[in-house]
């Protein structure tokens, strides 16, 4: 076997590295992948590679659960033999590393993704778990030979945190990438102006901003339309009070779509794609809308500021805030010639730096696969 891709979650596997799977096979190489089976799902076996489960928590530091995590990817290397192990989010990374060098791989490779929750939320709490999250990081590291980053900031704070000590190791990539054909542009809706957001209902996606900016412009503009695609899951740390969730669907300002299996017939609906998220790697959502030719409303915020330059394909708005959020929709409606205009500046963005193609070749070139 040529790889082991150790996945934070199957359906981020299909997602986020289906591409890059692809783009692997189709170079003759041997690859495999364990996923965690408390969220498995059967669609992962449509990738075409041997899938191993595993136990593995999706959240919270668990010593017990966690050292049984460590001894199961040690037992699964060993009996795989892999001559390279690949993983991405905190715990593939950090118990994949650990038990890929124990296991005897010295081919070991890791993607961060986006630094979480633990480094979003400013509390005692946290700053107690920032700590033992970066120490378990650099353990993870350590064993690894070069490390991927989807954004500048992550990279920088990595390495000034002493998480990352030799930064020789760091390689940046434009996010994961996005697959350019299957998300092909497409014509702006004819009819009234229509923001979407797309996102798990966290606090820290921005949803709450959102609602709160749907709410005022609504009252100005009452034809404007808003809708939140993504799924609500309250056991999910940092999920949206279900409380507040019912309140905005009882205003009927924006629409709960819920979760889907396919974005694009939502994003081909909308005017203008909006993600006030804290931070992130890189958004997938946002690629994805810029590929289908969309103008995007983020924050200028870790991951995201990167999608945007600032009124050419979009606004970039300060985080955690409703009140810059509402100024951007606001220049929509008052001045709809930007739409189409920042349309195709976002679709020319994303050939430039985010096509899967290119950001596939700078993985494989690093990981000495291509």
């Amino acid at each position: 076997m040529d790889l082991l891709i150790i996945a934070g979650n199957a359906r981020s596997l299909i997602a986020n590295r289906g591409d890059l799977v692809k783009d692997m096979q189709a170079r003759g190489l041997a690859v495999a992948a364990a996923v965690p089976t408390a969220d498995y799902l059967p669609e992962v076996e449509e990738l075409g590679i041997e899938i191993y489960p595993i136990e593995m928590g999706r959240t919270g530091i668990n010593p017990v659960h966690d050292i049984k995590t460590l001894w199961s990817l040690y037992r699964l290397i060993r009996r795989l033999k892999p001559k390279a192990v690949f993983g991405y989010t905190i715990k593939p990374v950090v118990y994949g590393s650990l038990a890929a060098k124990a296991a005897g791989v010295s081919r070991i490779f890791s993607m961060i993704t986006g630094l979480g929750h633990v480094f979003t939320t400013d509390s005692s709490k946290n700053r107690r778990l920032q700590k033992i999250v970066s120490l378990l990081y650099r353990a993870g590291l350590a064993c690894n030979r070069k490390v991927f980053f989807q954004n500048p900031d992550d990279q920088q704070e990595f390495t000034q945190r002493g998480i990352l000590r030799d930064a020789s190791k760091a390689v940046r990539t434009y996010g994961s990438g996005v697959d350019m054909d299957r998300f092909e542009a497409t014509p702006l809706p004819e009819e009234e102006l229509t923001f979407l957001f797309i996102g798990r209902l966290l606090t820290e996606k921005g949803v709450a901003e959102f609602c709160e900016a749907a709410r005022q412009l609504r009252s100005e503009a009452p034809a404007v339309r808003f809708i939140a695609v993504g799924p609500h899951d309250p056991s999910l740390p940092h999920s949206c009070a279900s409380a507040d969730l019912e309140r905005w669907k009882g205003e009927g300002c924006v629409e709960f779509v819920g979760g889907v299996s396919d974005v694009r017939p939502w994003i081909a609906k909308c005017s203008v794609f909006v993600l006030p998220s804290y931070r992130e790697g890189t958004p997938r959502s946002v690629l994805e809308a810029m590929s289908m030719r969309r103008p995007i409303i983020t924050s200028d915020a870790p991951g995201c500021r990167e999608t945007v330059e600032d009124g050419v394909n979009g606004f970039l708005v300060a985080p955690r805030a409703s009140a810059p959020l509402l100024e951007a929709m606001k220049r929509f409606v008052e001045e709809p010639a930007l739409v189409p205009q920042m349309a195709e500046a976002s679709r020319a963005l994303v050939e430039r730096h985010y096509d899967v193609r290119k950001v596939n070749k700078v993985i494989l070139e690093a990981m000495e696969l291509a």
